[in-house]
C-alpha cells in the first residue's frame, strides 16, 4: 500500500530475490500513474512478467479479498499507516510497515489493540537495525565492554540536501508526520531502545523552525517567491530547490503524477506551510536508569551522526560521517536521480567506533561496512523480512514488532507535546507500552 519512492526497495525485492518465494499481488494507492510507473519499472527489469493488478485506495479491502493477500506492505503517508494495518490485520493478513509504524497516541493504540485482537504479525521496517555497524554496537554493550550504560549523547545531522527534502515534501505539515521528531527520530529513539535494551520513560524537548520556513527565509534572505520549482523562473540556480523535470524518476513518480491527486514533491522550503520543527533537543531518562541527550539539526554542512555511551567500565563512541560537504548546484543527471536539492561533496565519508574501556588505551574497532542502503541496512532487513525463516534465533533481536514501532514513537510524541507545554512528559501518560 502506497507507490512512492520508498515503495521501489520493496517491489524490486519481492520482484527480484525473493520472486521465488513470494507472489507480488496487488498494488494499492491514491494514484494510479505512480502504479503504473512501478509496473513499468517491473516490466524493464523483468521482460515478460505480467503487471501487477493495480487498485484504487478506496478499493484496499477489495484488493485483499480478492487477491488473496497474506501480506501487506504500508508505505503510504504516515498519517495513513493505521487505517492500512488495522484493516490487513482484521482481514488475516500480516503486516510489514514502513517507519514510523504511526504518527501519534491513539492510532498506536488502535494498531495494537488489532493486532491483539487479530493474532497477526506486525513488523516495522527499522532497516537502521540491521546496519553492520549498529549491530557491532549492540554487541559491544551486550557483551560488557563498558559495564552498565549510565548516559548517551546523540547527535544527528542532516545535511542541507537531505534536510531541507523535508521541508518540500509532504512531511513539512505535522499532521501528516507527526514532524522529524516522529518521522525521523523514530529510527534513532528505537536504536537506543535496542541497544540499552530498556524503553523510555520521562520526555523533556525544546525544539522550533530556526532554519527553514518563511518567516525565517526572509529574516536571512533566502526565500525566492515560488510556491514550487517546476516552471517558475525564480527557482532557477535556487540550490534549495528540486527540479523533478531533470530527473526521469522524480518526473515519472510525481511530475507526471500531478494531474491524478495535485500533490507539488517540489514546493519551496522557504515558503509558507511549514508546520515542522528543524532543530530539536531532547532529554530522556529511561526505565535501567540511563539517560539520553538526544539533539536533531535538520540544515547541517555536513551528514551523518555521533553516538557516545558512557558505562560503568569505560565509553563507546561512534562516529559516521556520512557526507562531508556539499557543492551548492544542483545536479541535473537524469539516470541518477537527485532526491535532494544539492550534490554531494567529492570527499567521501568514513566510519569509527571506538572503545574506550578505563585504565586502558583507546581501541579502535573494526567493522565491515555493508554494501546498499543504510549501510547495508536495507539488504539484512530484506532478507530477515522475506526470506527463509531463521533456524535460530536472531541472538540480536533485530526483528521490530508492533510493540518495538510503538516504543519508538512515544518517545517522539513525548517530545512533541514537551515542545509545546515546556514540561516534562511522562510517556505512560500518552501511551502504555
Amino acid at each position: 500500500m502506497g507507490l512512492g519512492a520508498r515503495a521501489r526497495l520493496f517491489t524490486e525485492a519481492l520482484a527480484g530475490p525473493y520472486a521465488d518465494r513470494i507472489d507480488l499481488v496487488g498494488f494499492c494507492d491514491v494514484n494510479a500513474h505512480r502504479m503504473a510507473v512501478h509496473n513499468g519499472w517491473l516490466a524493464a527489469d523483468h521482460p515478460g512478467r505480467e503487471p501487477v493488478p493495480a487498485y484504487a485506495a478506496e478499493d484496499f479491502d477489495l484488493m485483499l479479498r480478492r487477491e488473496r493477500v497474506d501480506l501487506v506492505v504500508v508505505c503510504s503517508v504516515d498519517r495513513t499507516h493505521d487505517d492500512y494495518i488495522v484493516r490487513a490485520l482484521e482481514a488475516g493478513c500480516d503486516v510489514v510497515t514502513e517507519k514510523p509504524m504511526t504518527t501519534d497516541a491513539d492510532r498506536a493504540r488502535r494498531i495494537l489493540a488489532a493486532r491483539q485482537r487479530s493474532g497477526r504479525e506486525v513488523r516495522v521496517a527499522f532497516n537502521y537495525r540491521y546496519n553492520p555497524v549498529h549491530s557491532a554496537v549492540r554487541e559491544l554493550i551486550a557483551a560488557g565492554e563498558i559495564g552498565e550504560v549510565g548516559s548517551v549523547h546523540f547527535e544527528w545531522l542532516l545535511d542541507l540536501r537531505h534536510g531541507a527534502d523535508y521541508f518540500r515534501r509532504w512531511h513539512r505539515d505535522k499532521a501528516n508526520s507527526g514532524g522529524l521528531m516522529v518521522h525521523k527520530a523514530t529510527h534513532h529513539f528505537d536504536l537506543v531502545n535496542w541497544w540499552l535494551g530498556t524503553e523510555p520513560e520521562t520526555v523533556f524537548a525544546q525544539g522550533g523552525l530556526f532554519f527553514y520556513g518563511d518567516e525565517a527565509g526572509a529574516r536571512r534572505g533566502l526565500a525566492r517567491p515560488y510556491a514550487r520549482a517546476h516552471g517558475s523562473p525564480s527557482a532557477e540556480g535556487d540550490p534549495f530547490a528540486v527540479h523533478l523535470a531533470d530527473s526521469s524518476v522524480l518526473s515519472a513518480l510525481y511530475l507526471d503524477a500531478e494531474g491524478e491527486d495535485g500533490y507539488h514533491r517540489d514546493q519551496n522550503v522557504f515558503g509558507p506551510g511549514v508546520t515542522i520543527e528543524d532543530d530539536m533537543a531532547v532529554l530522556v531518562r529511561y526505565a535501567s536508569g540511563a539517560s539520553l541527550t538526544y539533539h536533531l539539526t535538520a540544515y547541517a554542512p555536513w551528514e551523518g551522526y555521533r553516538v557516545a555511551f558512557n558505562g560503568s567500565e569505560g565509553r563507546l563512541e561512534l562516529l559516521v560521517e556520512e557526507s562531508t560537504w556539499l557543492r551548492p548546484e544542483v545536479r541535473t543527471d537524469g539516470a541518477s536521480p537527485v532526491m535532494h536539492g544539492a550534490g554531494v561533496g567529492d570527499e567521501a565519508g568514513r566510519t569509527e567506533v571506538l572503545l574506550r574501556r578505563r585504565w586502558e588505551r583507546p581501541r579502535e574497532v573494526q567493522v565491515p561496512t555493508g554494501e546498499g542502503g543504510h549501510g547495508g541496512g536495507d539488504v539484512r532487513m530484506l532478507q530477515d523480512l522475506f526470506g527463509p525463516h531463521r533456524s535460530t534465533p536472531d541472538p540480536l533481536g533485530r526483528a521490530a514488532n508492533a510493540t518495538d514501532g510503538a516504543r519508538s514513537l512515544v518517545t517522539g510524541l513525548a517530545a512533541n507535546e514537551s515542545f509545546a507545554t515546556g514540561r516534562v512528559v511522562r510517556v505512560r501518560d500518552l501511551l502504555d507500552v
